[in-house]
């Protein structure tokens, strides 16, 4: 599926310590992972101030990620069928990430703790302008001059008169 297993595959790979975080970056890029709905929009999990899309790079991910949520987590049944959106992963990181309009990641697998990855919300992840790494090094906006003092208005004169 569109470079899911090879997502995975990059992911195995830097878990045990090798393998370019760059190259894992561009792998979930090029990959078509699947992203569980929710209430019409797609899922995703707040965890430690960051809002996280949950993807998964195949069906049986996805299969393990429904397995472990309980009917209270989620409203479903034992069993229920997870409505899915198939997206690439650059449309994750370059649209759907800044749209979320918080400091947003993606957590891919989830739901395998010895396969799951977080992408977050940094430089060369996602966008500038939303990596909140940048965010946080951009210096404060320097004080402009202050404008100039509006024109006199007419006011009353020693007199009680208007000059």
């Amino acid at each position: 599926m569109g470079g899911a297993t090879a997502l995975a595959e990059r992911i195995a790979e830097r878990r045990a310590g090798g393998g370019d975080p760059r190259e894992l970056v561009g792998e979930l890029r090029r990959a078509l992972v699947l992203v569980p709905m929710d209430s019409g929009g797609l899922w995703t999990a707040e965890f430690g101030g960051v809002r996280w899309i949950c993807a998964f790079t195949d069906e049986a991910a996805l299969a393990r990620f429904a397995g472990a949520r309980t009917a209270a987590d989620t409203g479903r049944e034992a069993g229920d069928a997870w409505e899915y959106a198939v997206l690439r992963g650059a449309r994750l990181l370059d649209e759907i990430v800044p749209a979320l309009g918080v400091p947003a990641g993606v957590a891919v697998d989830v739901a395998d703790p010895e396969g799951a990855m977080a992408f977050p919300p940094v430089q060369g992840i996602v966008p500038d302008s939303v990596a909140v790494d940048v965010l946080a090094e951009a210096p404060a906006t320097p004080p402009t001059a202050m404008p100039p003092a509006p024109p006199a208005l007419p006011g009353p004169d020693a007199e009680g008169g208007v000059r």
